[in-house]
Order: structure tokens, then sequence, then C-alpha cells
């Protein structure tokens, strides 16, 4: 029995076994076979690191930034975050030309300049006045048949790499471990041309590698562009990961930039659960990554609005929609993968929006208890503490006390609620409520701080989160966190 020979035909055939039997199974079956001890010890040992995430959602009331609207305050940005997952609602007026028909991007393309503004400060870059700002867009100048901007060509300015890079699966890292020590390279491998297939993502990331190959192409005939880019990266601090709009929701992440190399897996997909529960009116958009050994889930959504008694009830109906229907696609065709393609399954998950739920209570009844800054009598009235707490929907899911007051709807340019004053008409007031909220699932996410932001640039007021995160990095990598 101690046979050498013998014992390693044995564990071909275990090994082969396994491999068979983990091709017909679920997730959670492969999950539970790769946790075993035997395959941890095949692993290269890992090491923790915390990162910081700040979180941010705004509902805009479909409105365009402007250049005076002041976002540096908003993102805390001399705190220097890791991560930024930045989620927006409502960037376009949610009307039946931008939800039928026109997808107007020109919005997103504006946020996405001005967020670049906030974050990537550069002392050295002292003729922009202390900003590193890449060539801004020409947003529609001239003709009125002028041609909107790209969104997708406008983020090739704020990336730091090549998107496609962000795509492609690592997992072979494990199965060369694998092989190594079995001898059955080709059982583990995961084919690398899996990355290349374009029916493997959303159409906007289909054109985006359609960008990639251009830039290339430039490269090879020595053309100014990527030397343009490439000078850009250099003096970029953060550098733009994903950003994807869907009608009114627009949700961007962007890392430090020596983090960002560290990204693999990236993956995108949207829930439409607007009008007849098929446009993009409201619904969510998630992205999906890992970042070195740890999968990441961020989610943000714009849910059923409504405050009459029982619209609680449509939008429990739409997060249960959204966790059964959102699907990441595959590109890993190694059975031993951990790589997920459900939200919360997901080592570390976010959701963040304008989730809409509202105070149960009379508006005169919630504006008597917001005088007497009566906070824990609203809360008990919360619709999403109440359903929540009875099971019906975020089971498993933590949110942060809330310390602030409700941040909807609020008159605009103004410190009043909707309704407040005389000169408003009784059919815009609206029944202050928590609306715009942040939660996460899972293990190995701490929050840290859960406030809201008191720019008076739409009738909701943004809401942040700073969370500390862990993830798993392989021994001998080095940390990238500053202290």
């Amino acid at each position: 029995m101690s046979d050498p020979l013998y014992i390693f035909n044995k564990s071909i055939f275990f090994l082969d076994f396994i491999l068979i039997f983990a091709e017909y199974q679920s997730e959670t079956v492969v999950e539970s076979l790769l946790s075993s001890s035997n395959f941890r010890s095949s692993m290269p040992a890992q090491q923790l690191q915390s990162l910081r995430v700040f979180v941010a959602t705004w509902n805009v009331g479909g409105k365009s930034p402007h250049s005076g609207l002041d976002l540096d305050s908003l993102f805390h940005v001399h705190s220097e975050f890791d991560i930024y997952v930045l989620g927006f609602q409502e960037i376009v007026p949610l009307n039946a030309g931008n939800v039928l028909v026109l997808g107007d991007n020109e919005p997103a393309a504006k946020w996405l300049s001005m967020i670049n503004q906030s974050l990537n400060k550069s002392s050295s870059s002292s003729s922009s006045g202390g900003r590193f700002v890449p060539k801004p867009p020409a947003f529609g100048a001239g003709s009125m048949f002028f041609v909107k901007p790209s969104l997708k060509k406008i983020s090739e300015n704020f990336r730091t790499g090549c998107r496609r890079k962000l795509k492609i699966c690592n997992c072979s890292s494990f199965s060369e471990e694998i092989s190594r020590k079995y001898g059955r390279e080709s059982c583990f491998r995961c084919p690398e041309s899996l990355v290349n297939q374009t029916d493997l993502f959303s159409d906007d990331d289909e054109e985006e590698d359609d960008d990639d190959d251009e830039e290339e192409e430039d490269e090879e005939g020595g053309g100014g562009k990527v030397a343009s880019i490439v000078s850009n990266q250099m003096m970029m601090k953060y550098g733009l990961v994903a950003s994807k709009q869907m009608v009114g929701i627009f949700l961007t992440v962007w890392m430090r930039k020596e983090l960002i190399q560290h990204v693999t897996h990236l993956r995108i997909s949207c829930v439409s659960r607007g009008i007849m529960g098929c446009l993009g009116n409201k619904g969510c958009i998630a992205v999906s990554l890992q970042l070195y050994k740890t999968s990441f889930c961020f989610i943000c959504s714009h849910l059923a609005s409504g405050e009459r008694e029982g619209d609680e009830r449509r939008r429990n109906s739409d997060v249960i929609e959204i966790l059964k229907n959102t699907s990441f696609p595959r590109i890993c065709r190694t059975s031993f993968t951990r790589v997920p393609h459900r939200i919360t399954k997901h080592d570390r998950v976010i959701w963040l929006g304008d989730l809409n739920y509202r105070i149960a209570l009379s508006y005169s009844e919630t504006k008597s208890l917001l005088d007497k800054n009566a906070w824990d009598t609203l809360l008990n009235k919360d619709q999403l503490k109440i359903e929540r707490d009875a099971g019906r929907v975020f089971k498993g899911w933590h949110e942060g006390k809330i310390f602030f007051a409700p941040t909807y709807k609020y008159s605009y340019n103004s410190d009043a609620y909707a309704g407040d004053t005389t000169k408003e008409k009784k059919n815009k007031r609206r029944t202050p409520a928590w609306c715009d909220r942040i939660l996460w699932h899972g293990d190995g996410t701490r929050q840290l701080s859960y406030v809201r932001g008191e720019s008076r640039f739409s009738d909701h007021r943004p809401v942040c989160a700073v969370f500390v995160v862990n993830v798993e990095v392989c021994e001998g990598k080095t940390g990238t966190r500053r202290q």
C-alpha cells in the first residue's frame, strides 16, 4: 500500500473523479470541495490586506452637472481612499425620449470628467491650478446635429491601463499549482481564448474592446494618441475601472492606480425593472470584479417609487428580482474556479442607490417628529427597516445606524423640504424619507461612517459611507495601501 506508483495512480483517479463530479454540480458543491484541507494545502499562502472604500449614492434629479458643483467635499478627496464606488440615479430626465428612444450619455461623460478632476489632483501640475485634468471633451458646440460624446471614448482618458486586461481570467494560477503537484496540466487550464470572446460581455464592453484594438494599432503606428494617454496615466492617482449607464442609472468605480493591475474578471450586469417590468428607468447596474483573490460586487439601483400604502411591496419585488436575475458572464471553464456569478456569492458586496423606501406616516406626523428630532420614532416607521425586520427583503444584509435627517424630498437649491413653503403646489409635496441608502453583505467588511452630504443641487441629498474591507493577497505580493 505504500508503493509510490500506487499512491500516484490513486491521486490521479481522485482528481479525475473530482473534475467530472464538479462539472455537474452547483457552485456551492465546488466551493465546498475547494475549502477542503487537501486543496487548501495546494494553494499559495494568503495574507489579509485592509483597504478603505468610499461609497456614495446620489439621485441628481435629471440635472446635468455644472462647473461650480463642489465634489471635493462630497468625496472627501483629502482622505485618499483606495477605492471609490460612485452611483447616481436620474442623471437624465426620465422622460419618454430617454427611456424609450435615445441614449443620452452626455451627462454621464460630464460626471466622469468632474469626478476625475476631484480625484486626480497633482501638486506638480501647477499649470492646471493644482489639478491634473485630461483634455475635456467638447459637449455639443456648433451645429444642432452635432455628434454627442461617446461615453466609452471619454472613459479612455481616465483609465490607467487597457480595459481588456481587467477582464482576463487568472484562475490558471491555482490550476498550475495543482498540475505541478499532480502532472495533469491540461485538466485544469482556463483557456486564454475565452478572454476575447465578445459574446461574454455587454454591448458597451464589446465596443470598448474595439477601442482597445484601435489603441494597439495606434501604438504600432507610433501615433501620438498612445503617448498622450501614457503621459496622462503617469500623473493620475486614480484610474477608472468601470463605468456603466442604463437610462438614468450610472455606476462608476475608481481605484488607486497601483491596485488596478491586480483587478481581473471584470464583468457588468444590468437588470431593468421599470415600466412594464422591462424598461431601464428603474432597475440596477451591478459590477463584479476580483481584486487579488477577493471577489467584489457593487450594485447601484433605483427602485419603484410611490408613497401609497403597498408601494413597499413593489420595491421588495424589485430587490428580489434583481437578486434573482443578476447573473455575470462565465469567463472561466476550469471547474475549480471560485469566481462567482451571483450577487450574494461574492466575498464583499455593497448595494447603494435610491431604494425609495418611505416613512409609514402621514406628512403632518412625519413633519411633527422631524421638528422634535425624534429620530428613533421615525426610524421605527421606516419601511426598509420594517421590511428587513420582517424578513421580507434584504435578509442577511447589514446597514449602519442612521444619524442623519431624511434625504428626500427637498425644494431645489433649498434646505426646506418640498411643500414647506406656501409658494409650492401641494402636489409637489412628498413625505420626507430616507430614500437613499447603502447596505452590505458578507464578512470582512466594516463600516466606519454613514453620513449624508448637504449639496442643494438636487431634491435628494447624497449619502456616503466609508468601509474597511479585508482582501486576500497572495504571499509575496507587496501591499499598496498607505497607512
